[in-house]
């Protein structure tokens, strides 16, 4: 029978991520549309991985919601740590290189926040930290990674489900919350509010 692919117009997204689009189309689960939010995404100083992006998955929901307030706004944020340094989305090949060999054969962190905001205003939020560990990396596989260009705009400089993924050479936790949006985490939010198991 395949997975049954449900529309739910009462849902938006708040993401300008095609990856997290295709993560819930994955379990079956279409947003009535879409909305890139406007926010700023600049870290606090001091400002711990979780805390980060648990603010600011909650500040893209609300931003959305404040314009759709009849609708449930689902939001998310993913940020890559080595140690207690957040590593932006990056979109200069300076910031990829260092970040390149910042995590060459070492275990970092990235951690995501997915948070729903209710048409009241309520929010819920999950986050899911996974560890994830580079080989030892060569300048040229430092250069031929940074000449693919796959790490525009991404946490941490890289992207697991593109080329990085021969560089990568162990992970521990969720798979989905590397891409930007943890599955199981999400279907849990959603079910509160929507029978995600109905056959229509």
């Amino acid at each position: 029978m395949g997975i049954v692919v449900r529309k739910i117009d009462e849902l938006v997204l708040a993401s300008s991520s095609e990856y997290r689009l295709r993560l819930l189309g994955q379990i079956g689960i279409v947003p009535g549309e879409v909305v890139s939010p406007d926010i700023d995404e600049s870290v606090n100083g001091g400002e711990a991985p979780r805390v980060y992006t648990a603010r600011v998955a909650r500040e893209k929901s609300l931003a959305v919601h404040s314009q759709r307030s009849d609708k449930f706004v689902l939001g998310a944020d993913t940020a890559a740590y080595c140690g207690t340094r957040i590593m932006l989305k990056t979109y200069d090949r300076e910031q990829v290189a260092e970040y390149m060999e910042m995590i060459s054969g070492r275990r970092h962190r990235v951690c995501t926040t997915v948070c729903l905001c209710t048409p009241s205003g309520e929010l819920h939020t999950r986050s899911v930290e996974s560890v994830v560990k580079f080989k030892r990396l060569s300048a040229s596989e430092i250069s031929y990674y940074i000449d693919s260009d796959e790490w525009q705009g991404k946490a941490g400089g890289y992207s697991i489900q593109g080329l990085a993924a021969t560089l990568i050479s162990w992970m521990q936790g969720s798979y989905s919350s590397i891409v930007g949006l943890p599955l199981h985490e999400t279907y849990c939010l959603l079910s509160r509010y929507f029978n995600l198991t109905h056959i229509p």
